[in-house]
């Protein structure tokens, strides 16, 4: 009887942690815009670190995509807690007025620009180390020639422009091929031959890093990105607005790594302590193999809604491994379980998206 007492003592403890944990985290969830753009943009101790050994001006090309103002943030809250004066240059096409003027108003020094145009890309500032994040994916299927101009040429042209400082270049998990769940998924040296003109593309993207550190000794840091997640859209927002609308989940693609946008950008940037000739390559994603039929359930949970599912979960997804990253810098603050709840809990507050489906569930390559 004792020990079927301290056995109900010790249940009643851990549901009241659970209860604890889930209620601390609804409590934690950002509340707007504002409030979410401060939290991804928040430097943690390694990315201080990172910028304290870095010398002199930080230029981010690509600046107006989904992850440039708050790796912008990031590396400007980092210069003014160290008390540095150097600068944050932001540099995009900046197609929409808006997004020009948020970075103007963020205090970056701005410049509005098509790095594919030698002449342009000229003219821009010098800068010792470089956030490389331009490049197109999206309505790309029957658009090669854009995809070569973009995701090959450019690269090759800003390689080039600033061959003397180190480089931070975004490219995919999309380049490595589909793996089975159970092994984890790709490592930095697994093979890369991915279907899908997109994922070629990116592959020339990198080969643009190769060539520079082969011509000039550039050091270069190569990101393979794998969903990084803001309230605003990715996975986690796609799968929650179609279980909220009704729509039926599609499981082809069965498996994905997810990571929060925050914990993402804390690794590029401490990337940049590594940044080596030949390019040195990194994983950068969550450390759990998610299934997007689990996800999908807990959506329905949370929204006290039926889930219905079309298709059948493929044996392979793509996958990456994130054992390096993790290694070097810890693995990510946010859990996965903080990310699904602080979804919900936005979307059920009509939190703003963007309207900008991820498409995570292709398996041709075609975005």
């Amino acid at each position: 009887m004792a020990e079927q007492s301290t056995e109900n003592r010790e249940s009643l403890v851990i549901g009241f942690f659970e209860f604890m944990l889930v209620f601390v985290v609804v409590r934690m969830a950002p509340h707007s815009e504002a409030q979410l753009d401060d939290r991804l943009s928040e430097p943690d101790a390694g990315v201080i670190d990172t910028i304290r050994h870095s010398a002199g001006h930080l230029i981010v090309l690509g600046a107006g995509g989904k992850m440039g103002f708050h790796l912008s943030r990031m590396l400007q809250r980092s210069l003014t807690l160290l008390g540095r004066s150097d600068r944050v240059i932001t540099v995009s096409r900046f197609s929409h007025e808006e997004t020009r003027t948020q970075f103007a108003d963020a205090g970056f020094d701005v410049f509005q620009a098509d790095l594919s145009d030698p002449d342009q890309l000229r003219d821009l500032p010098d800068a010792d180390s470089v956030f490389y994040l331009a490049g197109v994916k999206f309505g790309t299927q029957n658009q090669p020639d854009l995809l070569k101009r973009y995701n090959i040429k450019m690269p090759r042209l800003v390689t080039e422009r600033y061959r003397h400082a180190s480089i931070v270049a975004l490219s995919t998990g999309c380049v490595y091929p589909f793996v089975r769940p159970e092994c984890g998924g790709a490592a930095e040296d697994a093979p890369t031959d991915a279907p899908g003109d997109y994922a070629q593309s990116c592959l020339g993207r990198e080969q643009a890093c190769v060539d520079a550190a082969e011509r000039w000794g550039t050091q270069s840091s190569l990101i393979r990105l794998n969903y990084s997640i803001d309230l605003r859209y990715g996975v986690l927002v796609d799968i929650a607005q179609n279980v909220l609308a009704g729509r039926p989940i599609q499981l082809d693609m069965g498996y994905v790594n997810v990571i929060w946008q925050r914990d993402a950008v804390s690794h590029i940037i401490q990337s940049l302590r590594h940044s080596s000739a030949p390019p040195f390559v990194l994983n950068v994603t969550g450390p759990e193999v998610v299934q997007i039929r689990d996800l999908a359930e807990s959506f329905g949970r949370k929204f006290n809604r039926n889930v219905t599912f079309t298709g059948t979960e493929a044996d392979t997804a793509w996958l990456a491994n994130s054992d390096k990253a993790c290694g070097l810098f810890g693995a990510p603050q946010t859990s996965i379980i903080q990310m699904i709840d602080w979804t919900a809990e936005w979307l059920k507050r009509g939190g703003a998206t963007l309207g900008k489906p991820t498409h995570f569930e292709a398996r041709d390559g075609k975005f």
